[in-house]
């Protein structure tokens, strides 16, 4: 179970949620457990802070942040936890069942790191782009006739596992790591910088650039780095593309080869 101080270091994250109402629900949940911090990215509905439907938790929506993109929602963040059904899809990224979440999450967080809780929108969830920023998917486990859930009622379900529910010990295929994390967004510098590096070198032809950008997404996340072995990756690349004379929105430009990183 989180305790305040861990419920403090999650955000919950709506990735294009269509009705208003569903994000009162999802605010509403949120304040019967104790959790504060919501996001919304890419709202359909421009006036959404007003929801109704967030009884006894107006001040959810108040604080809530409003980012254009899942990128942005979850830039601070460490370990980004996707959510959904695996019924009409097949994820790159390990599975975790959602009574093993809280342990998993335990651990993160006692490592300094932050951690975004998304949830896609309502007609078809986080689609395969939104998962590459995902480190883990946790499945809610749903009767195979109705796989899905309302948005709020997901919410829910999983901030009940996270601040209510005793969790079970966290089985041995949950990713291990240590020390401590890089943020998403250090993450995303550096999967553009080896995506121009890719380009400059002509790794493959530019009809492959949109999978090679999610393959890189998602193996970066694999690695688990440390902002460190960020640094010293982005000094790698950008030295790389500096010699063989590539151009690209994250290639640092000047008259001698750029410094290293260290």
């Amino acid at each position: 179970m989180l305790n305040q101080a861990q419920r403090d270091c999650l955000d919950v994250v709506l990735v294009s949620p269509r009705n208003p109402l569903n994000i009162g629900a999802a605010a509403r949940a949120m304040a019967n457990f104790g959790f504060a911090h919501l996001t919304v990215a890419s709202p359909y509905a421009p006036h959404w802070r007003e929801a109704k439907s967030a009884v006894g938790a107006p001040e959810v929506l108040r604080q809530a942040l409003e980012a254009a993109t899942l990128a942005e929602a979850i830039a601070d963040c460490t370990f980004v936890i996707g959510t959904g059904t695996l019924t009409h899809r097949k994820p790159q990224q390990p599975i975790v069942p959602l009574p093993e979440l809280g342990p998993l999450l335990e651990r993160e967080l006692a490592r300094g790191g932050r951690a975004a809780l998304v949830f896609g929108p309502e007609k078809h969830g986080l689609t395969r782009e939104d998962l590459a920023f995902c480190h883990v998917l946790v499945e809610i486990p749903t009767d195979p006739l109705q796989p899905s859930m309302n948005l709020g009622q997901a919410v829910a379900v999983c901030l009940y596992e996270l601040a209510c529910r005793p969790a079970p010990p966290i089985a041995q295929r949950a990713p291990q790591s240590a020390g401590e994390p890089a943020l998403s967004r250090d993450l995303e510098r550096l999967a553009i910088l080896i995506e121009d590096t890719m380009a400059a070198a002509r790794y493959s032809p530019a009809a492959m650039q949109k999978a090679n950008r999610h393959d890189l997404r998602l193996m970066l996340r694999r690695l688990l780095l440390s902002p460190h072995d960020v640094r010293r990756i982005l000094g790698l690349f950008r030295r790389v593309l500096w010699q063989i004379g590539g151009k690209g929105p994250a290639a640092q430009h000047s008259q001698g080869p750029p410094p290293d990183e260290s």
